[in-house]
């Protein structure tokens, strides 16, 4: 929908676009991707369904309207775009916007179903501008900087699907442990090292993105 002019309104409604979109993000909270349709996001807030069409045109613009949303829970910020940034204050600032845009995903799970939606939300788009800028600080440029853009990406986005879906109880977890070392000849290094009973998640993002910075930092400095 972040392509198409937008529709001229006539005789506006008692109705914004901003509440629908709230009152869209608190359906899907509560009930996922599955529970949201027009007709149960109308009866919530109290309107008909055609009244809904006087700021949408479909039920995708809603799901894209409110997977923006989220990302303006907290600003990225801003980040000046000029040389002189040292290693550890770029880094943490992109460490700082990443865990961020994880845990606001995490706190609206849904959000991590729809990731393969192309979406180009001004929130969606700040936070793209404030990681480029941040990386290009230290002087990043040109296809490093396109590189290292899109490797952190992938891997915040890889590590909120990743935890999102990874549902298994501590019962169900210490059972596929316990089967592991059943068949520990077939999977000596996955019942060797508690595969199935690691659950640092927020510690293992944090130390993972260390590792992909650390690549990143080098191929500058080459």
């Amino acid at each position: 929908m972040w392509l198409r002019e937008s529709r001229a309104v006539r005789e506006q409604p008692p109705l914004t676009r901003a509440r629908i979109v709230e009152e869209a993000v608190a359906l899907l909270d509560e009930e996922g991707i599955d529970g949201l349709t027009m007709r149960r996001l109308a009866e919530r807030i109290g309107s008909g369904v055609t009244t809904l069409y006087w700021h949408v045109d479909t039920k995708d613009d809603v799901v894209d309207l409110a997977l923006d949303a989220i990302l303006g829970e907290l600003p990225p910020g801003d980040a000046t775009s000029g040389e002189g940034a040292t290693e550890g204050e770029w880094r943490a600032a992109i460490v700082a916007l990443l865990v961020d845009w994880r845990t606001t995903m995490l706190r609206h799970p849904w959000s991590a179903a729809l990731l393969q939606r192309p979406t180009l939300g001004p929130n969606l788009l700040a936070r793209m501008e404030f990681l480029q800028a941040t990386l290009v600080r230290p002087g990043f440029t040109g296809a490093h900087l396109h590189t290292a853009t899109w490797t952190l990406y992938n891997y915040l986005m890889g590590a909120t699907v990743a935890r999102a879906s990874f549902q298994l109880s501590e019962e169900d977890r210490e059972t596929a442990q316990r089967r592991l070392r059943d068949r520990s000849e077939e999977f000596p290094t996955l019942s060797a090292h508690q595969y199935m009973l690691e659950d640092d998640w927020d510690g293992t993002f944090v130390t993972g993105l260390g590792y992909v910075l650390d690549g990143i930092a080098a191929a500058g400095k080459r």
